[in-house]
């Protein structure tokens, strides 16, 4: 029997008439990256399941881009996509609300909005910064968006000179848990603004971390190279103490402070704070658990991919769009066939490839289980990286 208010025999001529028909219903949270690669994924294989997007906007913000702001190569409307179009496209239903929890063991999502069933669930909220360091409201944390950068802008237009300390930290118990490429591009980024408008020799630049490795997870050459970069561009290093704590105007670590007018800082990674509302399985890190096709052990028909998620593989697993587009191909061919009862067994590879950005040029960075490979510093890497933006944006335009 069809729905109430549905004429007997109407799902057969819809069907002939090219109408899909809606059947399984799947939810997918979050509007980064992970998410809306994976409702792409999904529409690629079935045009039939009822998608819904849960998500506090209706809004792709190209995060990678942010580095360009404080130079005036990218503005805020260059980096936010409004994504009506796109979800009209893909006849996905949207719901503008903030996630609070799970029940029924991920066949209900709760939401400020309410509570939104599913027959299959993505997580695909990305992470939350941790901010336990004592003092960390004294620095710009870039990653937390848009706004972040602005403030970094309107910073380095105020200051007549100074010193700019740049620099990033992990997740101790979550090794890929960390988002280190974006400093790098900061530091190589301001440097060569600065250049340009002639008041390098009045700024310190001064890069700091806990490692005395920094970037390890790029491998050991990108390493060096990049070490050997900031000491070409006059770049003071501080590397292997342990940070203690922020000031208003200095970097406090075991191995000493310094003094510093602006203080640019990631800290490493953990999960949502929804997450506590839930008997999700948690990592060490306070990610989601995941096995290798991107299940959810111990939840059926519960997916995560990108940064919400713990997967096994290396622990120099990027957390990077590429990775989360490829986590999230593999988490909608099993979704779709654990809806068909066939067996869901697709794995994704584990790759690192990233243009470290230097303002007008860029150093290529390849990572598998096989191969690191580095190409050095060129203005085609630059245009490359560009061009990727325009590319990838197109989609949801």
């Amino acid at each position: 029997m069809g729905p109430p208010g549905r004429p007997k025999g109407s799902c057969r001529r819809a069907q002939r008439e090219g109408t899909p028909v809606s059947t399984h219903r799947i939810t997918v949270l979050g509007a980064g990256f992970g998410a809306l690669s994976t409702i792409r994924a999904l529409r690629r294989l079935d045009r039939t399941s009822q998608i819904t997007l849960v998500a506090p906007r209706a809004e792709l913000h190209y995060l990678p881009g942010i580095i360009w702001i404080p130079s005036g190569l990218r503005r805020r409307e260059d980096l936010v996509v409004p994504l009506g179009p796109f979800l009209e496209r893909e006849r996905v239903h949207f719901v503008a609300a903030e996630v609070t929890g799970l029940s029924d063991d991920g066949r209900t999502v709760r939401t400020t909005a309410g509570d939104q069933p599913d027959d299959a669930l993505v997580i695909a909220t990305g992470g939350r910064f941790i901010k336990k360091l004592p003092g960390i409201d004294h620095a710009i944390t870039p990653c937390e968006g848009i706004a972040a950068a602005e403030r970094i802008r309107d910073r380095l237009a105020a200051m007549d000179g100074g010193t700019i300390a740049i620099g990033f930290a992990g997740n101790p118990n979550e090794p890929s848990a960390v988002r280190g490429g974006p400093m790098f591009e900061f530091l190589f980024g301001i440097d060569r603004q600065l250049r340009r408008e002639g008041r390098r020799q009045r700024f310190e630049l001064v890069f700091f971390n806990p490692s005395t490795e920094p970037g390890n997870r790029l491998g050991p050459k990108t390493v060096k190279y990049l070490l050997a970069e900031m000491a070409r561009r006059g770049i003071r290093t501080h590397l292997g103490h342990k940070l203690v704590r922020f000031e208003a105007d200095r970097v406090v670590t075991e191995g000493g402070e310094f003094g510093a007018d602006l203080i640019l800082f990631m800290p490493g990674m953990t999960g949502n704070a929804w997450f506590d509302a839930t008997t999700l399985p948690r990592s060490p890190g306070g990610l989601v658990r995941a096995d290798g096709q991107c299940r959810v052990p111990g939840f059926e028909r519960v997916y995560v991919v990108g940064d919400s998620g713990s997967f096994p593989g290396p622990d120099w697993m990027p957390k990077q769009a590429h990775m989360a587009d490829l986590q999230a191909a593999a988490a909608a061919k099993n979704l779709l066939a654990d809806l068909a009862g066939r067996p869901s067994d697709e794995g994704f590879a584990v790759e690192l490839i990233c243009i470290v950005d230097a303002l007008d040029r860029g150093t290529l960075v390849w990572r598998t289980p096989r191969r690191n490979l580095l190409l050095p510093t060129g203005r085609l890497f630059h245009w490359a990286k560009r061009a990727f933006e325009r590319r990838y944006l197109q989609a949801y335009r």
